[in-house]
């Protein structure tokens, strides 16, 4: 009986830890996301406003609308889309933050089941 209360007091504890998520503090500024694509590590640097974003990859400028469903989740896509696969929207949804970083999660709009993580460094404001 004794493992049994323990037990649910752990998992009362575990459950009522929230994360910190100061997300509004990374609606705008400039950004630094580093990928490994094919065992080459990739940076991305990126300028986001309220409603813009232009993202600065392999020597090459592309742009995209933001569109902020609260201050942890947005929709951003592509203004000039190249391709099928780049005309697709994707949400993004802040998991955590630290002063200057913050863990997200992102997938193509309506495709739930391939969801992806990553970390974002502010730059500067």
């Amino acid at each position: 009986m004794r493992n049994v209360f323990i037990t649910t007091l752990l998992l009362f504890c575990i459950s009522c830890f929230n994360p910190e998520r100061n997300c509004a503090e990374f609606k705008t500024g400039e950004f630094s996301f580093t990928s490994i694509v094919l065992g080459d590590t990739l940076t991305t640097t990126f300028v986001r406003t309220d409603s813009i974003e232009v993202d600065y990859y392999l020597n090459r400028v592309d742009s995209s609308s933001v569109r902020w469903l609260n201050d942890c989740e947005c929709i951003v896509k592509k203004l000039r889309p190249l391709s099928y696969q780049d005309s697709k929207s994707v949400h993004m949804k802040i998991l955590t933050t630290t002063s200057n970083t913050y863990t997200f999660e992102y997938n193509l709009v309506g495709d739930t089941k391939n969801k992806q993580r990553g970390t974002v460094t502010k730059i500067s404001n």
